[in-house]
């Protein structure tokens, strides 16, 4: 077994700083922050646009930008690590909120530690913890899933295998699949609590609460914006499943184009409701469209 011993923190130590950044509220860069970008010789980033955008606000001048994402994050990793050990100061800033949290960074940090590097974070805003926080749902645990796969089969094993967790659920979502996504967690989790939290920080901040039907029958109109859905943690006592919810995962699979069978089939096995029920729905709701 090895152990790792503690780097010497002195101020000639090699250093990689990792920058949170704004998530929609320029006035949330700490000082820190700014200090960290003003004085580095050259920063990583996901989106090199983003971050000139942001030193141009924060009035920092030209910077050596270095693209960091997840098709070259192994080639820029190794530029940095060299970078460092010639004796720069080198930063990596998050387009927004914390490096590598739903963002690339890990592979860089995984070779500055295995190069003896230190590595330092500027903390900043995170979008899953100001909409965890602000929930009004549990707080003292929770599970952090990110994004979903963007594909229905592993979206839906991922959510069935999420739906056994006590501790409150904390998701990213993009505009364009946040409906689908909340009817995938309708049909899986049941009528839990939920909350969508959008535009973060910005002027038109909102929070949405509801149960996850009252929330997946909502208009994409009213749902713009990257978004964080936090919902409940499985409940100690079973949950009845209403008429509703079933009509919500029948559409969602009917949707991804399956027989009128497949589609009772499966809402009836992820749901935990009797086949001839769900049955009756789809013919009473669906069958005439179909």
């Amino acid at each position: 077994m090895s152990v790792t011993k503690g780097l010497n923190f002195s101020q000639d130590s090699l250093l990689l700083t990792l920058v949170a950044t704004p998530i929609g509220n320029l006035e949330d860069m700490s000082p820190r922050g700014i200090k960290a970008l003003s004085e580095a010789d050259d920063i990583f980033c996901e989106d090199t646009r983003n971050t000139e955008k942001l030193l141009s606000c924060l009035k920092i001048g030209k910077k050596n930008l270095h693209s960091c994402h997840d098709f070259n994050e192994e080639e820029e990793s190794n530029k940095a690590i060299e970078l460092i050990k010639e004796g720069k100061k080198v930063c990596y800033a998050s387009d927004a909120g914390y490096p590598l949290v739903s963002d690339p960074g890990s592979r860089l940090v995984a070779k500055a530690l295995e190069n003896d590097i230190r590595v330092s974070v500027v903390p900043g805003p995170c979008a899953a913890i100001n909409a965890l926080v602000c929930s009004g749902l549990d707080s003292e645990h929770f599970y952090f899933e990110g994004f979903l796969p963007p594909k229905e089969k592993a979206r839906n094993d991922e959510l069935r295998e999420l739906s056994e967790r006590k501790e409150t659920l904390i998701f990213y979502e993009s505009p364009h699949r946040i409906t689908k996504t909340l009817v995938a967690m309708c049909a899986v989790f049941g009528p839990r609590k939920a909350v969508i939290a959008r535009e973060l920080t910005k002027v038109h901040e909102e929070f949405i609460r509801g149960t996850l039907p009252e929330l997946a029958i909502l208009g994409e109109d009213e749902l713009r914006g990257e978004m964080v859905i936090i919902v409940e943690g499985k409940p100690n006592a079973s949950v009845e499943v209403d008429d509703n919810m079933i009509c919500l995962a029948l559409r969602d699979e009917l949707e991804f184009e399956r027989s009128g069978k497949e589609a009772v089939e499966n809402v009836a096995k992820n749901m935990g409701v009797k086949k001839n029920r769900v049955y009756a729905i789809y013919l009473k709701t669906f069958k005439d469209n179909n």
